[in-house]
Formats: structure tokens, sequence, C-alpha cells
């Protein structure tokens, strides 16, 4: 029996990656290559249930009352059903993000195996359905997205989160327990955002500022445009966006009615291509809008700048500054103040030293506490902590 208590106690943790979800987003590779970066033993178990943001953003408008849907749903979790049946032993069930409705099947199977399970929350489903508009469009939908998300997170042992701001909403919205939450901040994959000598632009002599991610009301996208068309006097500063989403059709609208000709779109490339497009770039902007959800976090793409060895600029908020230092390793500004902004960008083109002071220091602060290894040793602490129960 001592043997056997030993040999369990020098295993490596072993890690049952759960649910139905998005495989490729940066969260989610970064949590599993982290654990992996420590020696930790990943038994995937994942089918794919959504076909892109258009789907997830149609159901949550209404359309899961659709047979189609709804006979895709069981299809997919059949196919988990069969797919975990078929898996050795594990330490612990991890629900990937999103994983908040995968936590109904997940509870039963992990319970079926005696085994715990753990969410990675990272963003609230019933949030981002409100600040986009969609339970507006459909109340009952947004209601039921808010009773399910609450009771998914009633089944979880604990719950991954990467800020106090979002543990707070949590616990205000559905009075889950603060206990239950455990931290793992965002970061960037340092295998694919690095730093990179800088390459020069075809058009070298100008100072470019670039935007890369999803479009979305969050990110405050309008002030950067409304920025740009206040520098547009200045020709030699020009703005450079990598990236789709919900809002781009909107985005490229208000351009070309402003007649800008400092903004360029580069649509959305693969990731290692996007990364090798910001070497060139002199400044990489983080989000200014103001909703709850872009002010309770540290979005990835700041941090993507930063392991670059970046100067960034991002919207001022609690959370940003109890976590990066203004002006020492990133440049804060108001949110939604267009002016703001401006006075940044062109206080950095005339100030090479003060760049130079935010790339080094804010590369720094990631490199000690967001890389791969970082993260996936602080998730590994709380999966142990939580099978030692």
């Amino acid at each position: 029996m001592d043997q056997e208590e030993n040999k369990d106690k020098t295993a490596p943790l072993r890690v049952c990656y759960f649910g139905t979800y998005r495989k490729n987003y940066g969260r989610n590779q970064i949590l599993l290559n982290g654990l992996r970066a420590n020696e930790v033993e990943i038994i995937d178990c994942h089918q794919q249930l959504w076909r892109g943001i258009e789907d997830r953003v149609a159901q949550a408008s209404g359309k899961w009352l659709s047979l189609s849907f709804i006979w895709r749903v069981l299809r997919t979790y059949i196919k988990l059903i069969a797919q975990h049946r078929q898996l050795p032993n594990y330490d612990v069930m991890m629900l990937g993000y999103p994983g908040q409705f995968d936590a109904y099947l997940g509870r039963f199977l992990s319970w079926w195996r005696g085994k715990p399970m753990a969410l990675d929350l990272y963003m609230s489903l019933y949030l981002i359905a409100v600040e986009r508009g969609l339970v507006a469009k459909s109340p009952f939908t947004g209601e039921l997205i808010r009773r399910l998300e609450q009771l998914g997170l009633y089944f979880c042992d604990v719950i991954i989160c990467d800020t106090e701001g979002y543990r707070t909403y949590h616990h205000s919205t559905y009075a889950t327990p603060k206990d239950k939450f455990r931290f793992v901040p965002a970061g960037a994959d340092e295998r694919l955002f690095y730093p990179r000598q800088h390459v020069e632009r075809d058009n070298h002599d100008q100072f470019v500022v670039a935007y890369h991610g999803t479009f979305l009301p969050s990110h405050g996208i309008e002030t950067i445009i409304e920025t740009a068309e206040l520098l547009q006097t200045q020709s030699d500063i020009h703005f450079l966006f990598f990236g789709t989403g919900p809002e781009e059709e909107k985005i490229r609208q208000l351009v070309s009615e402003k007649g800008l000709t400092n903004v360029t779109f580069s649509g959305w490339i693969e990731r290692n291509a996007m990364a090798n497009e910001l070497a060139t770039v002199d400044i990489c902007l983080g989000v200014f809008g103001t909703t709850k959800q872009s002010r309770i976090t540290v979005q990835n793409k700041i941090w993507e700048g930063l392991a670059m060895a970046l100067p960034v600029i991002s919207g001022a908020s609690p959370t940003v500054s109890e976590t990066l230092v203004d002006r020492e390793e990133i440049y804060l500004v108001e949110r939604e103040n267009p002016a703001d902004l401006a006075r940044a960008i062109t206080d950095l083109q005339q100030n090479e030293s003060l760049r130079q002071r935010l790339a080094q220091q804010g590369f720094q602060k990631f490199s000690q506490h967001h890389t791969l290894h970082a993260l996936g040793s602080q998730l590994q602490t709380h999966l142990m902590e939580v099978v030692a129960r």
C-alpha cells in the first residue's frame, strides 16, 4: 500500500481536458501547453460543437431552438460520452473555455470516475451575450444562458479565472462562493510571440501603430478610428489592423465615411505570420472600450505585445493598473478618449527612450509571470490542490 501511495505521489498529474471548448483559442492553447511545459500529462476528450463566431452568435440570438442545432448538440455529447468511456485513468477533469455548459455532462462523467472537476471560466458567457446585444434580441435565450451558467458554476469543484474583477462579478451575479475561485492570469505563447529584430516595412519612414485581434464592441475600435482621424494630418503616422470579427464591416464603413488614408486593414492572418508582421510595427494597441468585460481583465493582445518587447498603449482600468505600471511597463490612457490616445501615440513617437523603457520593462514583467511555464505551473498547483482534497 505504501509503495502504491509513493508511486501516486511521484507520478505526473494526469488531466482530462474535456468538452466542446474552442481548441485553437489562445487561452486554451496557453493553458494546455503551459501544463505540458510542467510535465503534466494531458488526456484529450474533445469534440467540436461550434462552427465559428457567427454560429455562436446565431444560436445565442435564439436559433438554438432549431431541431438541427439540438440534434447537433446531442450528437456531439454522445460522441464525448463514447470517447470518455475509452479514456485511461486520470486525476482531474478540466473543462476548457468555454465550458460552462459542458459542466453538466462533465460533472456526471467525473462523478462516475470519482474525480474532481475544474473549469477555466475565463469569461462569462452571459456577460458576453449582454454586451453584444444578444440578450436584447432574445431575452428568453439570455435568461436561459444566465441560469445555465449559474448552475454550471455550482457543479464545479474549482473555478479558474484570470482576475479579481471576474471573481467579484461572478460572486455578485451568481452568489458563487469566492473560495471556489483560483487565479491563472492571461498571458501569451512565447514560442510565437517573442522579441524579434525590428524589420523595416516598405514605408519605413512611417511610424506604425497596430491593432491585432477580434473586432468586438468591448475593444473600443471606434476610438482607434477616431484617433486616426485626429492624426490624419500627420502623414508619418499609420494605423494597421489585423483581424476580423462582428464589428469589422462597421469599422471599415466608418473609415470609408471619414475618408481616412492613414488606415490599412490586413484581415485575419495565421498567428505566426501575424507575429512576424507585428515585428515591423512601432506600437501595439490594447483595448479602449468601457464595457464591464473590457475593464475587468488584461487581454491577451496586451501580453502578446509585451512578449514581443513592443511598447503597448491601452485603456486604463483598476484591473490593468493593478497588474502593470503606467509609463513603466505600459502606457495607459483614458478609455473612449481619442484625444488622449492621440497624445499618447505622438508622445511615444517623439520619445524613443520612453518607447525603449516600456518595451524592456513590459517584456520583463511578461517573462517573470505570464509565460507558458509560469501560467502552467500556477494551474498545476490549483489542480493538485483539488486532487488532494
